[in-house]
């Protein structure tokens, strides 16, 4: 393996590996199979696509990204990652949009889990710009990005119901749970379909030189649009206050996504609370996690 960084930095840090390893399998290896691995694809991405590591690994919650240059001296990064669900079509959406509000996708290897991709500046996000100005930038990103899906983006709706079937976890409060089923019983009607990142919050975008700001990791699936604005909630949550004035901030930063994105902001609230109902059932072992969750699902209602 080529590397042009001290040697004694790890290839893939073992903490991360440790936790991946704890991941039950969605599709595709289990956590355990796939960190036992994991050293090897990149090692095999480097040779293939003839790179040059140029410095540590940055990890996220299931990829590892290493900077690294191009045999004609390009950079670019790296990013390999345990092949899961929400990941499947994470090379299609970007190939889909082409660099157009979204990081450029320069070469893809999906039986590796392994995008090429061009370099942003990983130390700039929207977490250093104030929180409703960022809404803004992100809702005019999505509307970028909301193009009719192709076949090959998985529905939505396909994902969603069987955690819809699992709400009546106890973590989950009745009503709360009773909520989010009836919203999906009529929001999953719409026959939108369009492709979602669905996971587009603050630090899920870097600044980049062909424009200011750009999406990275999408998650992709396909339908309504309103699905979006969830992650914009549920991140830099200690800048919403309390009470009356969380409720005024949680609908101001939807408002703003919202209109920026050409997406009603009703409906929005709407399929943001059906989003929300699933983020209390994702949090049920995380207390602190869930209470954030209801006190957004009541933000959110009328």
């Amino acid at each position: 393996m080529r590397q042009d960084y001290p040697a004694a930095a790890p290839l893939v840090p073992q903490v991360w590996l440790d936790r991946i390893a704890r991941l039950p399998a969605e599709g595709g290896p289990s956590g355990s199979d796939w960190a036992r691995q994991a050293r090897r694809l990149v090692m095999e991405c480097l040779d293939e696509w003839d790179l040059m590591v140029t410095g540590p690994p940055r990890t996220g919650w299931t990829a590892v990204v290493f900077p690294v240059r191009r045999a004609d001296g390009a950079l670019a990064v790296l990013k390999v990652g345990w092949p899961h669900v929400e990941s499947a079509a994470e090379h299609l959406a970007l190939q889909l949009w082409g660099g157009e509000g979204a990081v450029r996708l320069l070469a893809a290897d999906p039986g590796r889990g392994a995008l090429l991709l061009e370099r942003l500046d990983a130390s700039r996000t929207l977490m250093s710009e104030d929180a409703f100005e960022a809404c803004a930038i992100i809702g005019g990103l999505l509307q970028r990005l909301h193009r009719p899906a192709p076949p090959t983006i998985p529905p939505l709706r396909d994902w969603l119901v069987p955690h819809l079937d699992s709400l009546d976890h106890p973590a989950v409060p009745r009503r709360f749970a009773a909520r989010t089923r009836s919203l999906a019983a009529e929001l999953l009607q719409d026959g939108t379909n369009l492709v979602l990142h669905t996971d587009l919050h603050f630090e899920n975008v870097l600044a980049g030189d062909r424009e200011p700001w750009l999406a990275i990791d999408p998650k992709p699936f396909a339908g309504h649009p309103g699905f979006e604005f969830q992650p914009l909630l549920r991140n830099r949550v200690e800048e919403l206050g309390t009470g009356s004035a969380l409720r005024w901030s949680v609908r101001q930063r939807l408002d703003l996504a919202a209109e920026a994105a050409g997406v009603d902001v009703e409906e929005a609230r709407l399929w943001s609370l059906l989003h929300t109902g699933i983020q209390i059932l994702w949090a049920r072992d995380d207390p602190a996690t869930a209470s954030t969750h209801i006190a957004l699902f009541k933000a959110l209602e009328d």
